[in-house]
């Protein structure tokens, strides 16, 4: 059977001063009236029920992770005692799954991303659940096709062409790419044949646990520990002894980038990661001198800026351009809007100069 299991552990720092620490990006709305988190459940709801749905969040989060998901058993939303990356994370869901389905296929999700049409995923997804049937010992992950030549992806290489169900095609991984300058990128984009890396996955859970024992066997021993512990008394005793120890590590760069049988389908989807503050000129319409705002605001001679205020609050401007401007609650941020990859950056200034109750 097809399982899903949501990432909600994410700071999402870039996304400051809204986004904070008691209440990071995922956990927020920025169009219609659902959060990322909530919308990422409702995408699978139907296909893959409750009972075969999980979230992986941080302990801190576990809590608003349950109330904006009632529909989830509460021993389905899991706080992870510390953060220790993706490896880590989808290790533990795998193991949890597979306790109860030992035959599971496994639908790997963050909670941060902006998919339509629902319906297209959903194809996607159906398919590349008959692909992991059909090739039990595959990682397949979701390409996203390049729409300009970012340097802030990773990319896929795609190989040749294995199948194809519902319209959607399988290919082998070439290979993986990390980062890459504007040149390289270009090239990327004009070949045809790279994806941008989405961190969206599709395997059998014993698969990919099989993937981390070769690769990983501390993550793998100990969320086989954890799954082991879950249904008794001493669950909270080993999750938090076992995660601790755990190194943190991508499992892009833990399994992924090592396994012998990867596979990519192409996404027939719009997706975006809303990784930033510019992800809302994406998202919402802009006035007629190119501002997106999202807040009571007066200005002169202001153009191509992201305006984003409290209700209640008055931004105004005058002869700027190109610029970020953000208040939230406590604290206002103004940057260029070509620097908005920098707001991680200040984050961690701020928790050096003991500003931290800013974040």
């Amino acid at each position: 059977m097809l399982h899903a299991m949501i990432m909600a552990g994410g700071g999402g720092t870039r996304f400051w001063p809204r986004s904070r620490n008691a209440r990071p990006k995922q956990f927020l709305t920025f169009s219609g009236d659902r959060t990322l988190l909530q919308a990422t459940l409702d995408r699978v709801t139907g296909p893959i029920p409750a009972e075969r749905t999980w979230v992986i969040t941080g302990a801190a989060h576990s809590g608003e992770a349950a109330r904006q998901l009632p529909e989830l058993p509460a021993d389905h939303v899991v706080g992870e005692p510390c953060g220790r990356d993706t490896a880590a994370c989808i290790g533990l869901g795998a193991a949890l799954i597979a306790r109860d389905d030992p035959a599971a296929v496994m639908l790997v999700m963050p909670a941060d991303h902006v998919i339509e049409p629902v319906a297209e995923f959903q194809r996607a997804v159906h398919a590349a659940a008959q692909f992991a049937e059909e090739f039990p010992e595959a990682l397949l992950t979701f390409g996203i096709p390049p729409t300009y030549p970012a340097t802030g992806y990773g990319y896929i290489q795609r190989g040749a062409a294995v199948g194809q169900r519902s319209g959607v095609t399988v290919s082998r991984v070439e290979a993986f790419k990390e980062k890459p300058d504007a040149d390289t990128a270009e090239r990327f984009v004009a070949s045809g044949d790279f994806f941008w890396n989405s961190g969206i996955f599709v395997w059998k859970a014993a698969t990919i646990l099989r993937e981390l024992r070769t690769n990983c066997p501390a993550i793998f021993a100990a969320v086989e520990r954890i799954a082991e512990a879950w249904p008794t008394a001493r669950r909270d005793e080993v999750f938090a002894a076992e995660y601790e120890s755990l190194s943190k590590v991508s499992i892009d760069f833990a399994v992924m980038e090592k396994a012998d049988e990867v596979m990519v389908i192409p996404a027939p989807y719009q997706w975006d990661d809303v990784g930033s503050w510019l992800a809302l000129e994406r998202r919402n319409p802009q006035d007629a001198q190119g501002n997106t705002v999202q807040a009571t605001h007066s200005g002169i001679a202001t153009t191509n800026c992201v305006i984003v205020g409290d209700p209640g609050k008055l931004i105004t401007t005058i002869n700027v351009s190109n610029l970020l401007i953000v208040q939230d609650g406590d604290a206002i941020l103004v940057a260029d809007r070509n620097d908005e990859a920098t707001v991680k950056q200040l984050v961690d200034q701020l928790k050096a100069q003991g500003l931290g109750r800013f974040l």
